[in-house]
């Protein structure tokens, strides 16, 4: 076999905030910077992509968890559009992909497949109706929450106040389900997740959320409910985040994604195991994976450690295209 680190297998990442970056640090605009040239102050640009064999992406579609839902909602909305607008930019090298036959299309033109994620419930401002309106919009996934627990969902990071879901946040991914829209669990805390698995009747995903039992870190999945989302068909998407890899977040390498990638192969099978780097979300990545030319560097190291090529390819796509195919038909 090749080294991968010279000829790069496709990958599709479920979780990237350039679209946050572009926000932040350009008012959302996405001509005020050129993407095409390396932006060494980003992780993301798309030569670097190219690099790092990245062919398929969920841009996330993230705003703050503390604004009023109103609000949240109206960012929600221009995060959208900053996203179509950055797609459009940049036709020659992106497009907007909503199922499997979008993006393998995008493959054939020599594009990379542009899918959309919308980081956080309180994105919907509480509204079966937003909802329906973001899947119309393009969005293909919805993380339950964010930092902060929504009116319908407890958060990871806050103190529970629903005991999971509520009897709402069940009608969410009810509907959900119905639309074709992705559940992701990434940011929910494990009652949360352990009801939205109970409740869905499609495989979800964790768009960037490591094995608790490698790391205890609360943003980490139980190993229970990582053979329960199995069970239903689902994927943990391994981010590269520091601070979610290892207890020392200043030691964090290649060798402790590489950990979690394994144990949760070893525990559910390689079928259920994907990539979400959340790259430009962080300022704190495992050494050696910085910025999106990297994935060579850990999928060489897997192919060391025995890794064949049809587990790579399964690790890099095809899980997560097994999933967007059954939810979004």
């Amino acid at each position: 076999m090749p080294d991968l680190a010279s000829s790069p297998l496709p990958v599709l990442d479920t979780h990237n905030d350039l679209p946050w970056q572009l926000r932040e640090r350009w008012g959302g605009d996405p001509r005020a910077v050129d993407l095409r040239e390396v932006q060494s102050h980003l992780h993301t640009d798309w030569s670097r992509a190219s690099r790092g064999g990245l062919r398929a992406q969920f841009w996330s579609v993230c705003v703050s968890s503390a604004l009023p839902e109103p609000e949240a909602v109206v960012a929600t909305l221009e995060q959208l559009d900053l996203v179509h607008r950055m797609i459009s930019t940049y036709a020659d090298r992106l497009a907007l992909a909503v199922d499997v036959r979008g993006v393998e299309q995008a493959w054939r033109d020599g594009r990379l497949a542009s899918l959309v994620g919308v980081e956080g419930g309180h994105s919907i401002g509480s509204s079966l109706a937003v909802l329906r309106l973001l899947h119309a919009l393009g969005a293909r996934y919805l993380t339950l929450t964010h930092n902060d627990n929504t009116p319908w969902a407890d958060s990871a990071t806050d103190e529970p106040e629903h005991g999971g879901l509520t009897a709402y946040g069940l009608e969410v991914v009810h509907e959900l389900d119905r639309l074709g829209m992705v559940v992701d669990l990434s940011h929910v805390s494990a009652d949360t997740m352990r009801a939205a698995l109970g409740a869905t009747r499609h495989p979800v995903i964790f768009s960037h959320s490591g094995a608790r039992a490698v790391t205890d870190h609360v943003r980490n999945v139980p190993d229970d409910v990582l053979r329960t989302m199995a069970a239903g068909g689902g994927v943990c998407c391994v981010p590269f985040v520091a601070r979610f890899v290892a207890a020392d977040e200043r030691s964090a390498g290649v060798a402790d994604v590489v950990a979690h990638l394994e144990h949760v192969r070893e525990l559910v099978g390689v079928e259920h195991v994907g990539l979400g780097a959340d790259f430009d979300g962080t300022t704190h990545l495992a050494g050696g994976l910085g910025d999106v030319s990297t994935y060579p560097v850990l999928l060489d190291a897997l192919r060391r450690r025995g890794w064949s090529r049809r587990d790579l390819e399964a690790l890099g796509h095809r899980n997560v295209l097994r999933v967007l195919d059954a939810v979004t038909g």
